[in-house]
């Protein structure tokens, strides 16, 4: 099947993914753009998961103020200020600060939930599995552990602007774009509400 330059176009626009990774998607995807997608999605935390030891030694600060009563600041870090400086990872840095002040996560991870806030939220939800089959139980523990999570841990959170993504989706596909290991460092949010 021969790749048209508007499927990599739209793909392109979707993902901003090389046009190349795209192309090469679209390939191994037979042209269907929702499997294309999937396949880039993969790559990407594939990607993420290979620089995650990498040092980070440079950084950006994105900044979002939302009608100067809620403010927010955000550390994306990454390898070289060759990547740091470029104002895409910029424009990153302050979408997640905009996320940071629409949403007023806790965490960035869920490996920063203090043990006694998760055993805190077990011990109400056991009161809500006792009745289901024991095989079950774990299954629905977790299940709303993480929904009860998701909104306090940044990088679970659905991305405002498109939650088909996860703000984790969007650092991951920063790694794979410009080839760096791209983290969020620190955020911070104030309010006068």
């Amino acid at each position: 099947m021969e790749i048209t330059t508007e499927q990599i176009k739209e793909l392109r626009e979707k993902t901003s993914v090389s046009v190349m990774q795209c192309k090469k998607a679209l390939e191994e995807a037979n042209g269907d753009l929702a499997q294309a997608e999937v396949i880039l999605k993969k790559r990407s935390a594939e990607a993420a998961e290979k620089k995650a030891e990498r040092t980070l030694k440079a950084g950006t600060i994105g900044v979002y103020t939302h009608e100067g009563v809620i403010g927010a600041m955000v550390l994306l870090s990454t390898e070289t200020d060759f990547v740091s400086k470029n104002p895409e990872f910029g424009e990153l840095a302050r979408l997640i600060a905009m996320q940071v002040a629409a949403t007023s996560p806790k965490y960035t991870t869920a490996d920063e939930i203090p043990r006694e806030v998760k055993q805190a939220a077990v011990t109400v939800f056991e009161k809500e599995v006792e009745g289901k089959p024991v095989e079950m139980r774990e299954k629905i523990m977790e299940g709303k552990l993480a929904s009860y999570f998701q909104e306090q841990v940044l990088l679970d959170q659905p991305f405002i602007r498109d939650e088909s993504k996860k703000v984790r989706d969007l650092v991951n596909e920063a790694t794979q774009k410009f080839g760096e290991r791209v983290e969020v460092s620190q955020f911070a949010r104030i309010s006068l509400r």
